[in-house]
């Protein structure tokens, strides 16, 4: 792995917190750390991604490897749920590689996040 964390700046940390448990929770991430304007989740041994409110974020796009593709699709399905727009239903994208499949969503603060597994 190349990169140890990463993070977004979200502008409702209570909201972004909601969502991001349950849209992270099929990928086996958990909420570990909160220190009320950011939040950092864990999936294994450490914390590896983090939200952060701001009043003006900056869009971003993260990728969450996946387990599996039923984990793509469950994250979909979690993400939708939690209030999430599509942006890209779980399946293959050819174009990137022959076995990416991946499921792209909007979250609340318009981000492009993605969950993705190679099988």
């Amino acid at each position: 792995m190349v990169i140890e964390h990463t993070g977004i700046q979200v502008k409702n940390i209570e909201k972004a917190k909601a969502f991001y448990v349950a849209a992270l929770k099929p990928l086996g991430y958990k909420l570990n750390m909160d220190f009320g304007d950011a939040a950092g989740f864990k999936q294994g041994g450490h914390t590896s991604f983090w939200i952060g409110q701001t009043k003006n974020p900056t869009r971003m796009h993260i990728a969450f490897r996946a387990a599996s593709r039923k984990a793509v699709q469950d994250f979909y399905k979690a993400s939708i749920k939690a209030g999430a727009k599509d942006h890209g239903k779980p399946g293959l994208r050819k174009d990137y590689s022959p076995d990416y499949y991946a499921a792209f969503v909007f979250d609340p603060d318009g981000n492009n996040i993605e969950a993705v597994c190679f099988k």
